[in-house]
């Protein structure tokens, strides 16, 4: 008589799909960063005409850009939050907490009454949302980077660690370009003010459609599975009860690095964004001169930047993987500090000018962010790899994206119109940032499990 004997082999655990991961590391920072732009955005365009007292338009200005800087503040407690919870709990229910928290203050911005309406009370709710939001985007960023880079195929992490990079430009675009469409359907006869239409209710749209968006983020999240690094962690009981602690009694050195390495970023992030845009349509005959572009124009110049940053941004991964993280951002930091020396030639050199400076700008920021999602979670271990990269990027937010538009409109008034200075502080960021890149070490090589 013949038996046979079934072999029974171990039904592998479930894992995330490349695309899956492609897509949830995508949308869910496309629509963090669409929900950061549209604030800024409106930071410059709307909020200093209606939630402060009529008067000076610079003060306004510099009001609205504080509420801005303020939500920087909140990030690092996000990170320390959501970190925590990621860390311990897991990054999938940590990444759908941070978009609906972001989602939900976007959309109880476009119901806010303004100055005219409720007094004080109008730029004090405003405070409070983009609190929120600078709290959920301290939780968002860091989660994103590591389900791209904990699901990355072997020699390929850079690469996916760029993709949730991308939510920045994409997200760029598809705020500003909703911002334009709303502006040439209520168009304004004054080309330095939005029409009063514009004022009265077309601002509100590009913030209320953040729902649209949020749901189709949540749907992809809610059907990823948590990565076999923190599925590891799990497993072999490494879990640490108070991650925060942990981080800085045995990771502080890599904290500090990780915080200087983005300084760069992001005030170069914010200038081109934030700063370039009250720059750009300031009057050249204006008390503080800038560049004299209408809205719509001086926008759509940056969207084409923007273009070059997204391009950048993709071809910066290809170049982290091959030549390593340290090297290759060393000397696009090298390029961010000379670009800085260059601002006040290329800025006076008419349209041609203009736009090569926003170019060279927005591709240079691609390759300094796009290394970035895998070189911040490389630094610390799995089991506090949430903490560490989220306070990491998110501490470099307050000294760098924080302060850069408020340091950048008053070093523009100091030079009576020129951005001479406000290069000149791009620079100096970059020096500080290539000093930490020269301390640190490669990371290309780390095992993510570990």
């Amino acid at each position: 008589m013949s038996t046979t004997t079934a072999t029974t082999r171990p039904i592998p655990a479930p894992a995330n799909s490349r695309s899956r991961v492609i897509f949830a590391s995508l949308i869910g920072t496309t629509v963090e960063f669409y929900d950061f732009y549209v604030y800024a955005t409106a930071a410059v365009l709307v909020f200093p005409y209606l939630f402060f007292p009529a008067g000076n338009e610079t003060t306004a200005l510099l009001s609205s850009f504080a509420i801005f800087g303020a939500a920087m503040v909140a990030r690092p407690l996000g990170a320390i939050f959501f970190g925590h919870l990621g860390d311990r709990q897991g990054r999938k229910a940590t990444l759908v907490g941070a978009l609906l928290t972001m989602g939900i203050a976007t959309f109880l911005i476009g119901l806010l009454p303004t100055y005219a309406m409720a007094g004080w009370l109008a730029p004090a709710l405003l405070v409070v949302l983009r609190l929120a939001q600078g709290f959920a985007l301290g939780g968002e960023w860091s989660g994103a980077a590591l389900v791209a880079t904990e699901n990355a195929p072997p020699g390929k992490r850079a690469i996916f660690g760029t993709f949730p990079q991308l939510g920045a430009p994409i997200g760029f675009i598809i705020a500003n370009g909703l911002f334009l469409l709303i502006a040439a359907l209520l168009p304004s006869s004054d080309p330095s003010r939005p029409s009063a239409a514009f004022l009265e209710w077309g601002w509100r749209i590009p913030f209320l459609f953040s729902a649209v968006m949020v749901v189709v983020g949540l749907w992809v999240r809610l059907n990823l599975v948590e990565s076999a690094a923190f599925e590891k962690t799990v497993k072999h009981g490494r879990v640490t009860r108070l991650p925060l602690a942990t981080v800085f009694r045995t990771h502080g050195r890599q904290l500090v690095l990780g915080t200087f390495y983005m300084l760069a970023t992001y005030v170069l992030f914010y200038l081109m964004t934030t700063f370039s845009l009250s720059y750009g349509r300031a009057a050249t005959d204006g008390a503080v001169p800038g560049l004299g572009y209408d809205y719509t124009t001086f926008v759509l110049m940056m969207i084409v930047g923007v273009v070059f940053f997204g391009i950048f941004t993709m071809l910066s991964g290809p170049w982290a993987d091959r030549w390593g993280r340290r090297r290759t951002l060393i000397w696009i930091t090298l390029a961010i500090a000379a670009f800085g020396l260059v601002w006040a030639p290329m800025l006076s050199a008419g349209f041609v000018g203009v736009m090569a400076w926003l170019i060279l700008g927005f591709a240079l920021m691609g390759m300094t962010f796009g290394p970035m999602g895998a070189l911040l979670p490389e630094l610390f271990p799995a089991n506090i790899r949430y903490t560490g990269s989220g306070i990491s990027y998110n501490v470099s937010s307050i000294l760098g994206a924080a302060v850069a538009p408020f340091i950048a409109v008053a070093l523009w008034r100091a030079g009576a119109g020129s951005p001479f200075w406000v290069g000149i502080y791009l620079s100096v960021m970059a020096v500080l940032t290539l000093v930490a890149l020269l301390l640190g070490t490669e990371t290309k090589d780390v095992d993510m499990e570990a």
